[in-house]
Parts: structure tokens; sequence; C-alpha cells
């Protein structure tokens, strides 16, 4: 899906700007909102690829306007009221009007480091041979599908290098809707500026990108 969040080669968004010795968090708000996020997605009521998803979905607008970690709390805002653990009007009442909703797991204070330390590996069995390796010449597809995709507008229809093989993971596009982890190659591919952006770019630009194996065609 082509969202606000896809903002690679655009213009008049001005530039990012850097913060010295940058804290964590600036607010004690975004440290529960961190907190919040963290622990709803250790629940288990929905995978990584669907909280990327709901906060990348948001209206343009909205997601242009919103700070970080507000983006972070709308899009659990979203996938709570959307699997019916919270209702509208508790959210805007603040505080809970029924019995909580079960859910199939929580994260308890003294298990956040194990946790955390642990992760989510991805990586899974692969089913066949890669079809890419080190060094191959590849262009990645023209794609526009309302759905996740991890592939940004501006690396489709690109020409690039193979640079890493990564092995097998979960695919993003498919386990942000709900349809299973269809596991693919996953591949580091290596474009130059002058291809993802034309001859005004800056010669000596580099950008790698992860893609899987779906997004790629042979050169």
């Amino acid at each position: 899906m082509n969202g606000g969040h896809d903002l690679g080669g655009m213009h008049g968004f001005g530039p990012i700007e850097r913060e010295a010795d940058e804290p964590w968090f600036h607010a004690p708000w975004e440290r529960r909102a961190f907190g919040l996020t963290l622990a709803m997605g250790a629940s288990g009521a929905w995978n990584l690829d669907m909280s990327r998803h709901a906060r990348e979905s948001l209206p343009p607008g909205e997601y242009l306007t919103s700070s970080y970690y507000e983006i972070w709390t709308k899009g659990v805002e979203r996938l709570v009221t959307r699997l019916g653990l919270v209702s509208e009007a508790e959210l805007k009442a603040g505080a809970a009007l029924s019995p909580p909703a079960p859910i199939p797991r929580v994260l308890r204070a003294a298990d956040v480091a194990a946790a955390l330390a642990r992760g989510g590996p991805t990586e899974r069995p692969a089913a066949h041979p890669a079809r890419y390796a080190q060094g191959d010449a590849v262009v990645t597809r023209v794609t526009h599908p309302p759905g996740h995709i991890r592939l940004p507008r501006y690396a489709r229809g690109k020409r690039g290098t193979v640079e890493l093989v990564h092995g097998v993971h979960v695919f993003p596009d498919t386990n942000a809707h709900g349809q299973g982890e269809e596991p693919q190659w996953l591949y580091t591919v290596r474009f130059s500026g002058l291809e993802l952006w034309g001859e005004e770019a800056d010669p000596e630009v580099v950008v790698s990108i992860d893609a899987w194996e779906s997004y790629l065609e042979p050169a």
C-alpha cells in the first residue's frame, strides 16, 4: 500500500533533523506508549506485521502530523478496537467500561528482560533453494497492492545487485493480514542513487534494501 509512511525520495518534507545526545524518550508518556506497544505485541493478540501495518495505514494527513510515539499509540488503538479488546466508548472515557476481554498471553514485569532478549525470530526452514545468489543482477517488480508491502515505492522497477542472502523469513505482506507466514527467501539488494533517482542524484550514493524473493525478477 502506498501510504503516508512511504516518503523515500520525495521532496518537500525538509531535512531529517538529528538531535545531539537524543534521549530515548522525550516525555514520560512516550515511555508508556513504548511499553504498552511491546506488552500488547507479546500478548499474542496480533503479530509484528499487523502492528506495523496498523501504523502505516493511518490516513496520510494524520500520519504526517503525528509524532513517532503518537503513531505507535494510534496503531495500538486501531488494533484493540478492531479485535474487540477495547470499545470506542472506552477509548473516549480512558477507562474500562466492561470486564476485560481475554488475550492469549500476559507479559509480566519480571519477564520483560528475558522476552526482549529472546526477541521474535522470523527465520524459517527452507522449502526450496534460493533463486538468487550474491552478485546476481535483479529487477524489483512494479506493484501497488492495497495491503501491506515492505518494498518502498521509490525502489520499484529498479535494477540492483544481490549483496546478501539472509535465508528464509516470514513474508510480512501475508502475515500482516492474518493470511499465514508464507515464508520466502530474503535478500539484501544494493542500488545506486542514479538508478533510484536519476541523473540528479549524487553518483556516490548507494542504498541497500531488504527484499523478499517475490519482489524480484532476474535482470
